[in-house]
């Protein structure tokens, strides 16, 4: 039996936009304790940055009180927050790390 088109009423194509997943901001936050060198060691291992890089973003955290790390999807952004404090406290420092919404 042959197919027989039908004729349909064509739909008006809207253009299903769907925003990308909002960004938090990764932050150190700067405390009297925790050794300048261990903030660097993290900044390498935690956020792929160089030791030059590093060693920057640790002075900008010493004098500015805080600094971003990077800017990361939700999920992304809270995995590096819970592995950096408890590489933070297995190595007894009290660093602090947060997330804000972009």
């Amino acid at each position: 039996m042959p197919y027989k088109h039908e004729e349909s009423a064509v739909l008006d194509s809207q253009e299903s936009r769907i925003k990308p997943p909002p960004l938090y901001k990764v932050m150190l936050l700067n405390d009297d304790y925790t050794p300048m060198e261990f903030v660097v060691v993290v900044l390498e291992q935690f956020f792929g940055k160089s030791r030059e890089q590093a060693t920057q973003l640790m002075l900008i955290v010493h004098r500015e009180g805080m600094a971003v790390c990077g800017v990361y999807p939700r999920d992304l952004a809270e995995t590096k927050v819970d592995r950096v404090i408890a590489f933070a406290r297995e190595h007894h420092h009290p660093l602090q790390c947060v997330i804000e919404e972009n």
